[in-house]
């Protein structure tokens, strides 16, 4: 008996996330319904990403090859938390070159993501992740801004909360790792 309670709820909780990612889908995507979206459709021409993530690149600086410990910022381009902490990240990607740092835009509209990239001046390596497979992948809860820390290809930490500055940041990571 509370095994079938158990699988009724995981069903029930499963369903409410899907109905949740397809309203805001819907509301929060300037794309008409039923229309393809192209990856490529007004993304504004930025650096190249590093290789590491399976997913395409909205581009970014990068430099060296990818380190032990990586920390991933999931963000949209409606997200008004992750605007204010986009800057952050980067700010932290910049002062701890010791991790890889990238952005990954959780959002189907590529090319808002790479213009609000653009807007805030933030060259952070940024991947499109219009499927939400990374956050599936992550089992990550369905929100943003999100931070995963990885050591490798294994989770470390996961922060579902916006960083106001490159110091909350580090000390979150370095509390991790």
């Amino acid at each position: 008996m509370k095994r079938a309670i158990w699988v009724s709820v995981a069903v029930i909780a499963a369903a409410t996330v899907l109905l949740v990612f397809g309203v805001r889908s819907l509301l929060m995507d300037d794309q008409p319904p039923g229309e393809p979206v192209a990856v490529d459709k007004q993304v504004p021409q930025r650096p190249d990403c590093p290789a590491g993530l399976d997913l395409p690149c909205l581009g970014g600086d990068v430099a060296g090859e990818a380190k032990e410990i990586t920390v991933v910022n999931v963000w949209a381009w409606w997200c008004d938390p992750c605007r204010a902490e986009l800057p952050a990240v980067e700010e932290f990607a910049r002062t701890h070159p010791e991790y890889t740092v990238v952005g990954v835009h959780a959002d189907r509209n590529a090319g808002n993501g790479a213009a609000l990239l653009e807007d805030l001046g933030v060259s952070l390596p940024s991947y499109q992740d219009d499927s939400g497979a990374f956050a599936a992948a992550q089992g990550l809860p369905p929100v943003v801004p999100v931070t995963v820390v990885l050591r490798g290809n294994e989770q470390v930490a996961v922060f579902a909360k916006e960083f106001t500055s490159a110091e909350e940041l580090a000390e979150a990571v370095e509390g991790a790792v």
